[in-house]
């Protein structure tokens, strides 16, 4: 899949595929190591992102990257909000863009095609989870329509502070108006 979303920026958003996982270890490694973006405290290594790129696309989930000519420059993918089949009509996102690259636009087309990605899988219901909560994330994400749906207080311990957790929420398609297809997801 390729978008011509930020084609103007000079990005490309594609499906990831499993030789983009160095590079996917590369991005996410800073934000563990040095930021609350994420609660992890060691950087996965590159087996485990490409596991999750094949999983994704097992399952039918997307895996999105933007590239600026062949350097991936940010990620971004959903994974089943819970792992009980009920839901199973509810993904988490995830986003991160490589340092280098942030405030130009990429964490925004990586969200919106991630959007309309999900809301073509089936999904109704896309759920942020924030840690550290620091301004950029969240006002992404309220751009992008997603309004709070609860914080949870002091769940973390990293960088030598308490971390909070934002959980934000997004209608897809036709969110609960209607009853899913029974052969979606």
């Amino acid at each position: 899949m390729s978008h011509a979303l930020g084609m103007d920026d000079g990005f490309q958003i594609r499906a990831a595929q499993s030789d983009d996982a160095a590079a996917l270890a590369a991005i996410y490694a800073p934000y563990v190591l040095h930021g609350t973006e994420t609660l992890e405290l060691v950087p996965p290594d590159p087996n485990h992102f490409a596991e999750k790129i094949e999983t994704a696309a097992q399952k039918g989930w997307p895996y999105l990257i933007a590239c600026r000519g062949e350097t991936v420059i940010g990620y971004a993918y959903v994974t089943q909000f819970r792992d009980r089949p009920a839901y199973r009509y509810a993904c988490e996102n995830s986003i991160y863009v490589a340092a280098a690259h942030h405030g130009r636009g990429v964490g925004r087309a990586l969200l919106a095609a991630l959007i309309d990605a999900a809301t073509q899988a089936g999904f109704r219901q896309m759920i942020a989870v924030i840690s550290g909560i620091g301004p950029a994330s969240p006002a992404l994400h309220a751009a992008l329509g997603f309004t709070e749906a609860g914080r949870m207080r002091a769940v973390g311990w990293k960088c030598g502070r308490w971390l909070d957790t934002l959980y934000m929420q997004r209608t897809l398609g036709p969110g609960d108006a209607t009853p899913p297809s029974p052969d979606a997801i």
